[in-house]
């Protein structure tokens, strides 16, 4: 999964969005405003990763922001986990969920099996993994046991 030359690496141009950022300085550590849970956070590159993608999907995708959780705690065979980000459709059901990495992690099969994990007690139609630089998107067919790599974000 880490060739960004397959035709399945999108590349979202999310650096675009930087500018939107509400980004300040306290004490020695840069925060960013997260829109979605209204509070600063350290500025950490996967959390920029996470920020940058939901100006991307509220701005561009018309992604609906009260139908997005961010940080959402729930249980994985027993054990607490978080989801980096959560989409819900129009009948409230699990849509996407995505993994964020930061920019230099590589997106490797492991980090999409992270995800697939994560889905387990969701369910959701699409997953997506990203680091900002390149993203992948999988339609999950259930009832065969297997994904489709596609080669957009699902429109909402």
């Amino acid at each position: 999964m880490t060739d960004p030359s397959s035709p399945y690496a999108i590349d979202l141009r999310l650096e675009r969005f930087s500018s939107q950022l509400s980004v300040k300085l306290g004490g020695n550590q840069r925060h960013v405003r997260c829109e979605i849970r209204r509070k600063w956070l350290v500025l950490q590159p996967e959390e920029f990763v996470r920020q940058l993608l939901l100006h991307f999907l509220i701005k561009e995708m018309r992604y609906n922001r009260n139908r997005i959780t961010v940080e959402r705690g729930l249980a994985v065979n027993g054990a607490a986990r978080r989801t980096d980000i959560l989409i819900f459709d129009q009948q409230m059901r699990p849509f996407l969920l995505i993994e964020c990495k930061a920019p230099k992690i590589p997106l490797t099969t492991e980090v999409f099996r992270q995800a697939a994990h994560y889905n387990g007690p969701l369910r959701v139609p699409y997953l997506m993994i990203s680091n900002g630089r390149e993203s992948y998107v999988a339609a999950i067919d259930y009832e065969a046991r297997d994904y489709q790599l596609q080669l957009q974000v699902p429109e909402w």
